[in-house]
């Protein structure tokens, strides 16, 4: 299915005019804020028109709402990533850790609206924000669990540790200017995280 951006005559797949828009709505909403963007700036800056912008999304929170699930998919993939990335376990830690980093220090719009959204009063984002903490525990604690022999509870227990570690120490890291390079926070973060779990629980294969 394709649809037409009025007054140009550009038609693209209904996947990529999605894309679009959600591009163009990250630039208004991290310009402007949420409750000052307006569909009209959106769809201008998309350069469609109005109606296009509604067959895709009835309204501006649905369009927030598609926008910071987008972005927590984002996440949680990286996340994911990282962890299948290699079987060494200290890697693991240091790629999970350099995956909040980065996704701090990308998009800073995306991370905001992830970590720090003033729309948190809205059920469907308070949703989607929380999946962004729980989705990236769920992988941990899994890996946690299988390598260090550990029941659920402990598991994710140790798993919800580093991800607020590298939560918070990410954000820390960028809303502070730190003269300190993303390598170097990212091994520093990562290094506290492994001493604790490399060399609290390691390694375990039951016979």
């Amino acid at each position: 299915m394709t649809d037409t951006a009025h007054g140009k005559g550009v038609r693209l797949p209904r996947t990529q005019r999605r894309a679009q828009l959600l591009t163009a709505a990250q630039q208004v909403f991290a310009a402007n804020g949420y409750h000052s963007a307006a569909m009209d700036d959106i769809a201008e800056h998309a350069g469609v028109s109005k109606p296009v912008l509604y067959q895709h999304f009835p309204g501006k929170l649905d369009l927030y709402i598609a926008l910071l699930e987008s972005h927590v998919d984002d996440l949680v993939r990286a996340v994911e990533g990282a962890l299948a990335s290699t079987t060494d376990n200290k890697q693991r830690v240091q790629n999970a850790v350099g995956a909040f980093f980065d996704f701090v220090n990308g998009d800073v719009g995306a991370f905001r609206m992830v970590f720090e959204s003033d729309l948190r009063g809205e059920p469907d984002v308070q949703r989607a924000v929380d999946r962004a903490t729980t989705a990236t525990v769920d992988a941990i604690a899994k890996t946690i669990m299988s390598d260090a022999g550990l029941d659920a509870e402990r598991a994710r227990l140790l798993a919800v540790g580093l991800v607020g570690m590298s939560q918070v120490s990410a954000r820390y890291w960028l809303d502070h200017g730190s003269d300190v390079s993303r390598d170097d926070a990212v091994r520093l973060t990562s290094t506290l995280a492994w001493r604790g779990i490399g060399a609290g629980f390691p390694l375990h294969h039951p016979l």
